[in-house]
């Protein structure tokens, strides 16, 4: 088993290779996802984004709950307007059902319009076996199949190519010269296409939305190849899965509205195709004959989908709408593309659920490490999922089947307090052949050696927080209160100087603050691998630790760690003493920045040199902890700081914990694109409120000898305000 995952990680490392090797997919999927959010964000201007999404969750929950008497009423009203409705409760069932029809009807040749679900079964695979030829008609599927690869996206699956590429195929295809130029390939592929629809003997459609009460299926397209499909060939198949359904029409307009601007920044798509049962056709004007459409229906309803409905940490993936816009925002994806992911149906962080339950739990063991945790696909998805942390969960389910030896050796160790904080102070004296003098590594050999792969590495700190706490003064003659410092283990072996910092800014707002010492490790990177027995150990050894009872506040001055001593409460069994101390530090938990603009730290005060300051939101700060005014607040407030935005300052750096370990082939680009926009913004500083983030960027402004500091923000008020 060990070494078979070994070989499939590898596997997948080469994949990454390729992908990022891959001239044209970094640019043109790099473009793409580059210009997409402002673009999305026009489309939404005059249309409240929270409401429509809210809405969504409603009618996608109320038609979850209600699934087996949405199957049933749609049946009874397609039947009712002379549809044919399959239900099959297995792949195998479906797929058999289309064979059959296609051998009922004599069919040789078949047009289809995009459709996920018919994916799913194999269809093209299955009847192309059998001699039946299936052509795909979305330009997009149309290239991809003549190129031999599956989609890199969902809703733009040749986004990897560029037209040069595109010209070529067609000029492999129809024998004939086809120019690089756009509009002239759209007209090759009408041309192909025209001829293909017009003698075909069924065409297969994929529905965006079923609705039970009308018996109505959807299709949303850009190009005119989903209604061609959907009205010449004699025989029309919908396969489509139960998670499309919606009670009413009604109901599924807020579907309509969120779907083109999700999925490609646009406010309305060119064609929404509606089909409600077999309508009359004529089929010879000159006689005036007219016959019945023949329309048939498979709903997709397979122990996978049935798994997702029983589950109640993954069942809300039923209100997903395909938009695609989780992709188009994941740093990773960005980078990577679709082709990474392993299945010919569904990519990026949405595809990694999909995969687990419908394609592929083995891949989906492999893929879900792909996921920085960043957390912007939860910002943009349409039916408001939260889809990294049902990735966690994914990663849970996989560790309890077969965790890395190696992951466990060194979760086992950071959750020991005392044998981690030996390994600690055995390591900042063993770095000395490194560190060279310098405050930054630049080269690790062997196995560290990712950790220095795009980014230098800082040093350990000669002596930690916890030796020098007890001798940091603090003056506060009328203290209001007391807060406990919850450093974690960067502040404590690492930025010992943010600590110093952080407690400074505290004492000047009145409050005295001390070092519980028996704190260690939050417990993050247990939790962000899946381990929840570590992440359990950390949560009972820091409640212990803390004392939270004894203290007006818990500060830390990293959001992850923050997040962390938050959750703690969900480990525990609702009303259990643990639970509700739990509950307590959870409740007394906040970061630095969050805390000290509470306790009145906004302040025009500050000397010295000016200098200009730009901002990196932490990942963890801004999308778990909704804190990103605050500290710009505090900024902008302190004399002699002249404050600036950067490009994409919410842009995850790459590091993730541990992933600028497992993956430092993706988070080296990462930090090289927050370099850029750091020296574009001409700022002096860089002011972040997260130890790793700050790892990571200093660590790739040093690797790369560009002379701007990295300061904790905690660092940036207590030193241009006089107070180290």
């Amino acid at each position: 088993m060990a070494n078979e995952a070994t070989q499939e990680n590898q596997a997948l490392k080469q994949e990454i290779q390729e992908a990022l090797h891959n001239k044209t997919l970094g640019r043109t999927l790099g473009n793409f996802c580059a210009t997409y959010p402002e673009r999305r964000l026009n489309s939404y201007k005059g249309v409240d984004f929270e409401e429509t999404q809210q809405k969504i969750k409603e009618v996608k929950s109320y038609a979850a709950d209600h699934v087996d008497e949405m199957i049933e009423e749609f049946t009874k009203n397609c039947t009712a307007r002379g549809g044919h409705v399959f239900h099959a409760k297995s792949t195998e069932e479906a797929t058999e059902f289309v064979r059959n029809l296609v051998k009922e009807k004599g069919v040789k040749t078949i047009v289809k319009s995009k459709s996920m679900a018919s994916e799913e079964i194999h269809m093209n695979q299955v009847l192309g076996d059998d001699g039946i030829t299936v052509d795909e008609t979305d330009l997009g599927e149309f290239i991809i199949a003549l190129d031999g690869q599956t989609p890199v996206h969902m809703v733009m699956p040749a986004l990897y190519l560029n037209k040069e590429q595109v010209a070529d195929l067609f000029t492999d295809y129809t024998k004939e010269k086809n120019e690089p130029i756009i509009s002239e390939e759209v007209k090759t592929a009408r041309r192909v296409m025209r001829d293909k629809f017009t003698h075909a003997d069924m065409g297969v459609s994929g529905a965006n939305v079923a609705v039970a009460e009308t018996g109505t299926v959807f299709t949303m397209t850009n190009e005119g190849n989903g209604r061609m499909v959907g009205t010449l060939p004699k025989t029309h198949l919908y396969v489509f899965g139960i998670e499309k359904f919606v009670k009413s029409l009604s109901d599924a307009r807020y579907i309509f509205k969120a779907l083109p601007r999700n999925g490609t920044a646009q406010r309305i798509t060119s064609y929404i195709s509606m089909y409600t049962g077999a309508t009359e056709v004529c089929t010879d004007k000159e006689a005036d004959t007219k016959a019945s459409k023949d329309f048939h229906v498979v709903i997709l309803d397979d122990p996978g989908r049935r798994e997702i409905l029983a589950d109640k940490d993954f069942r809300e993936i039923y209100n997903c709408i395909r938009c695609g816009a989780c992709l188009d925002v994941c740093p990773a994806f960005a980078l990577l593309g679709g082709h990474v992911y392993g299945s010919n149906v569904y990519t990026g962080g949405i595809g990694t659920l999909l995969t687990h339950f419908l394609v592929s739990e083995d891949r989906a063991d492999q893929i879900q490490n792909i996921c920085l945790q960043c957390k912007r696909c939860n910002e943009v998805c349409g039916g408001g999922l939260h889809i990294a942390e049902m990735i966690l969960k994914l990663r849970e389910k996989s560790v309890a089947k077969h965790q890395d030896p190696v992951h466990k050796f060194a979760l086992d160790a950071v959750s020991d307090r005392k044998l981690f904080h030996s390994m600690l102070r055995i390591a900042s004296v063993a770095q000395a052949p490194f560190t060279k003098g310098q405050p930054m590594i630049r080269h690790l050999p062997m196995f560290l050696s990712g950790l220095t792969e795009g980014r230098s590495f800082p040093e350990i700190a000669k002596m930690p927080l916890r030796d020098i706490f007890p001798t940091i003064k603090q003056n506060v003659p009328e203290p209001k209160g007391k807060i406990a410092l919850f450093a974690g283990c960067l502040l404590d072996f690492v930025y010992v100087d943010v600590a110093k910092a952080v407690i400074a800014d505290l004492n000047e707002v009145g409050y005295l603050v001390e070092m519980p010492m028996d704190q260690s490790c939050c417990g993050c990177p247990a939790t962000n691998m899946g381990d929840t027995v570590n992440a359990l150990k950390t949560a009972e050894l820091n409640i212990e630790a803390m004392h939270a009872e004894d203290y007006d506040y818990i500060v830390t001055a990293c959001p992850s760690c923050t997040h962390q001593l938050r959750l703690y409460k969900t480990f525990f069994e609702e009303g259990t003493e643990m639970q509700k101390r739990a509950q307590e530090l959870s409740d007394k938990s906040y970061d630095f920045s969050k805390l000290f603009y509470m306790l009145g730290g906004l302040a025009d005060e500050g000397d010295g040199k000016p200098v200009t300051v730009t901002y990196h939101d932490s990942c963890h700060l801004k999308r778990s902890l909704h804190v990103f005014e605050e500290q710009r607040e505090l900024l902008k407030h302190t004399k002699g700081v002249n404050f600036k935005e950067m490009e994409e300052c919410d842009y995850c750096c790459g590091f993730g914990g541990s992933y600028s370990v497992q993956f430092p082939e993706v988070a080296a680009p990462l930090v090289e694109r927050k370099v850029g926009h750091i020296k574009d913004s001409g700022a002096d500083c860089v002011a972040v409120d997260c130890p790793g983030c700050m790892m990571q960027i200093k660590g790739g402004l040093d690797a790369r000898d560009v002379l701007v500091d990295v300061k904790h923000t905690a660092e940036i008020i207590a030193e241009k305000r006089g107070l180290v």
